[in-house]
């Protein structure tokens, strides 16, 4: 059979046996002028005066006030450009309330990721922002001498926020809602934590505890400590005003949540759980699953096998597909590679064990290598195949897991993914498995039920 693969750069199928059980989403229609909800989301907001009351207000106050609007980068499809963005029709506003084109700041929520580059920054903001020249700025966690020090949340994480943020009067934040494996989802709060903060700033937040909770998953909000400690650095910062979307499987807008940081969240939340979670009738033998858009390097697709987890037997294979296109670094950080290699030398629980030991000094990126933990408590180690052919045949000895590309000379999918079926029918010495494709990667979350 031939499924959908929106990984491949040249939109070929993706070929699977015709005994595979293929599960995806059923996400709502695109709404048909997106253009037109945008403006009434700012208009009519959910709990929240409209927009351009508050813009009035802040600039009543002060008329030299400053505003600061934050997006999110490029791990995010979110529409920032073309027909129906939500970044333009922001700007719009401030510069017709009265605004000063020089007090307007476009603020990159990077968190811990890399500063994007202006190529990558023009791919995803419109041309309208650059032609009046409104400045867009990455933020930067190791750079203390920017951030503004806020106090310290309940559970003592330290608070330091972008000092463009803090320092703004208007504090407007943008995003995408979809399923995130610790956070439960994305957007709202998500801009300003971990969006925004020091790197310090995650020792807790990302640390050991909270990354091992139960309730630090997809689609759960509720008891998520995960969720409770961003919104606490959000709340402490300050918020007056979010514009959040969801989207469909072409990045289509498929709803628009404007107003308070909370209450507009957490109605794009309940819209995105009601589809985004997929029942399944029993685990598999074999799960295909692919990194998405946000799978832009090896760190990001941690997010697909996670997500997975749920649709895996115990002992089972995954098969995860990707197409990576960070080109400073298609694996992550160094710090993320050095626990990553641990973990790949030794075992899940051996490695949760260190992450919790007194002894263990804390490394930014830890955390995704404990979602990886997550996926090798379920499977072992060689039951993972990965393909990505940015890194195919390269020296992986530093990643868990088995090199598709090891298998094959070809660097179709198709091809690929039918080379480690056959591999893992050898090792099982059967071909009667259960073979399952998760259509939407990362953004679906299977469960049996």
């Amino acid at each position: 059979m031939q499924v959908h693969n929106p990984i491949d750069s040249q939109g070929k199928k993706l070929e699977l046996p015709e005994h595979t059980l293929v599960y995806a989403m059923q996400a709502p229609k695109a709404l048909s002028d997106p253009k037109q909800a945008v403006s009434d989301a700012l208009a009519n907001p959910i709990a929240s005066d409209s927009f351009q009351h508050i813009a009035k207000a802040k600039l009543a106050a002060n008329p030299q006030a400053k505003a600061v609007i934050v997006i999110s980068d490029n791990t995010r499809p979110v529409p920032y450009k073309g027909e129906g963005n939500i970044l333009v029709p922001l700007l719009e506003v401030l510069l017709e309330t009265g605004y000063e084109k020089d007090n307007l700041t476009v603020l990159i929520a990077t968190g811990t990721h890399r500063p994007m580059t202006d190529d990558e920054i023009e791919r995803i903001i419109d041309p309208w922002v650059f032609e009046h020249k409104i400045a867009i700025v990455n933020h930067d966690c190791k750079e203390d001498d920017n951030l503004t020090y806020l106090g310290r949340t309940e559970r003592g994480s330290e608070v330091k926020i972008n000092s463009i943020y803090s320092k703004a009067d208007l504090k407007i934040l943008t995003g995408l809602v979809e399923s995130h494996f610790m956070a439960g989802v994305s957007g709202g709060r998500k801009s300003v934590c971990p969006g925004l903060i020091s790197e310090h700033g995650t020792f807790l937040f990302h640390g050991a505890d909270l990354m091992g909770h139960q309730n630090s998953c997809d689609l759960l909000l509720d008891g998520n400590p995960v969720h409770e400690e961003s919104l606490a650095f959000a709340k402490m910062a300050g918020v007056d005003f979010i514009i959040n979307v969801t989207l469909d499987h072409a990045f289509n807008i498929t709803g628009v949540f404007a107003g308070d940081l909370e209450v507009a969240h957490q109605k794009a939340f309940e819209m995105v759980k009601g589809y985004a979670k997929i029942p399944i009738n029993e685990e598999a033998d074999i799960v295909i699953t692919h990194a998405g858009f946000v799978g832009i390097n090896h760190y990001q697709s941690a997010k697909a096998a996670f997500a997975a987890i749920g649709a895996l037997k115990k002992d089972g294979y995954l098969i995860s597909i990707a197409n990576f296109t960070d080109k400073k670094d298609v694996v992550g950080s160094v710090m993320y590679k050095t626990v990553l290699s641990i973990l790949a030398l030794t075992s899940a629980q051996e490695l949760v064990t260190l992450l919790h030991s007194k002894d263990w000094p804390f490394m930014p990126d830890q955390w995704q290598v404990q979602k990886w933990a997550s996926v090798f408590e379920k499977i072992p180690l060689d039951h993972y195949y990965y393909y990505a052919p940015q890194i195919a045949g390269e020296d992986n000895s530093g990643l868990p897991g088995i090199d598709a590309s090891s298998l094959t000379n070809s660097t179709e999918y198709s091809e690929v993914v039918k080379k480690v079926i056959q591999h893992i029918e050898k090792r099982e010495q059967r071909k009667d498995l259960k073979i399952l494709y998760l259509s939407d990667g990362p953004y679906a979350i299977p469960y049996v039920g």
